[in-house]
């Protein structure tokens, strides 16, 4: 029975990784999580300076799932590689960075200082507001997609994974602006804008008013969204929003998406990416299929 994937050449063991900004760079999961067990760990946004991230309160709990405005709190690219990268590459797994930044110079600078180093990929998180562009995020906007993915790729020495925002008219036209601009594959969804109201102190539950829901919420949005991008593109999708379980993964994986990130449900049971790698290797089991691929994209 073979899991494992290649997506941009890169040989990932099996589809299941965890989702940025739900596992930092897994140091504080290492004690619960054999990371040798994941398919890659995609760690926590970092930009080319150290963010101190949104004011708080900034994460409320809501009906399946949660608001989160932390605001990409980083310690910077510099710390990240010192401390960072040596801790995941005792890891027999690949290692995915997320990369933020609020000008297209500083998703390069970011980029380019990671070039030497041993990642196997980069993320590319384009909900990031453009501060040159009047705080439009850099994915809600084709032409400003376009532009960032062809910048990053001139200068980035891994392959490159272009993360679509769903706070979008039409998620197919965005994936389409990242792959004509040669982005070697994208990933979605990251979190839909929403917001929640503290009734009792008739005040916002987050100090930053809206936040980006994720959890079992999402799942539906996120599926018919990969699908749709699964339909318009040629490049690998990594797929994501409310994965709980492997029944949720197998969903993502036959709408075309070729790997999957767990996110917000490694808060509720950090072991949920092993029991879902496990889950996937028991559904290929059950129904005598021999590889992953045999899976992806398999609706009828």
């Amino acid at each position: 029975m073979n899991t494992k994937i290649t997506i941009a050449g890169v040989e990932f063991k099996n589809p299941v990784m965890t989702a940025s900004g739900t596992f930092g760079s897994g140091m504080e999961y290492a004690e619960f999580v054999d990371l040798n067990r994941l398919g890659a760990v995609v760690t926590k946004g970092v930009a080319n300076v150290p963010w101190e991230g949104n004011p708080t309160p900034r994460v409320a709990e809501t009906y399946g799932g949660m608001l989160n405005a932390i605001g990409l709190q980083n310690p910077g690219i510099d710390v990240f590689i010192e401390r960072d990268i040596p801790f995941l590459k005792q890891f027999d797994t690949k290692i995915i960075v997320n990369v933020c930044g609020r000008t297209a110079a500083d998703y390069v600078e970011v980029v380019e200082k990671l070039g030497d180093s041993p990642v196997d990929m980069l993320e590319i998180n384009v909900s990031c507001p453009n501060v040159k562009h009047g705080g439009i995020a850099f994915g809600q906007d084709p032409k400003c997609l376009f532009d960032i993915t062809k910048e990053i790729k001139a200068k980035a020495k891994q392959p490159v994974i272009m993360k679509l925002s769903p706070n979008v008219t039409d998620i197919a036209e965005m994936a389409r602006a990242a792959e004509a601009a040669g982005s070697d594959a994208v990933s979605l969804i990251n979190t839909i804008t929403g917001m929640k109201i503290d009734i009792h102190r008739r005040t916002f539950a987050l100090a930053n008013k809206t936040g980006g829901l994720s959890g079992p919420a999402i799942k539906p949005v996120a599926v018919r969204m990969v699908y749709q991008v699964a339909n318009a593109v040629k490049i690998p999708i990594i797929g994501m929003g409310g994965i709980a379980n492997a029944e949720d993964a197998i969903e993502f994986l036959l709408a075309g998406a070729s790997c999957v990130a767990v996110g917000a449900m490694n808060f509720v049971n950090p072991y949920t990416t092993v029991e879902i790698a496990d889950g996937i290797e028991a559904y290929m089991r059950q129904y005598g299929i021999e590889s992953l691929t045999e899976i992806i994209g398999g609706l009828k």
